[in-house]
């Protein structure tokens, strides 16, 4: 035991982290603020049949980090099969770079950025001929 299960991302702006999530990574939020006691949206990522994980968009219950803050708790990666066409939408959809796209030579394109709520993230595409 002790394989990830479950992620949250607290938010400040449900609708707008929903919109932002669903967007961006095409991800199924459904309502499960009945069951956790306030606004808390289970995400959906991907189907059951394929690798990963699903977690969750809850209301943030304190203060959100600051701008250029170090991080202080995990970082999610998503895979994404087009890291140009992702980041654009991260862009378009209100999202900022925190760390630009970089080679992991030989495996894959990396980078990382803030969401609508301040959180950071990264987006990791797989490429064998990265450098």
């Amino acid at each position: 035991m002790g394989r990830l299960v479950h992620f949250e991302i607290h938010v400040d702006n449900m609708e707008r982290a929903k919109k932002f999530y669903g967007e961006v990574f095409g991800w199924t939020l459904e309502d499960w603020s009945e069951y956790a006691g306030m606004p808390y949206y289970g995400a959906v990522t991907g189907a059951d049949n394929e690798q990963g994980i699903n977690g969750a968009l809850m209301q943030r219950q304190s203060s959100p980090p600051e701008p250029n803050q170090a991080l202080n708790g995990y970082a999610c990666t998503m895979g994404v099969e087009d890291y140009d066409t992702t980041e654009a939408k991260i862009l378009e959809l209100g999202g900022k770079v925190a760390l630009p796209k970089y080679a992991l030579p030989g495996m894959a394109w990396q980078g990382y950025y803030q969401d609508t709520e301040g959180n950071v993230f990264g987006i990791h595409q797989p490429d064998k001929n990265a450098k």
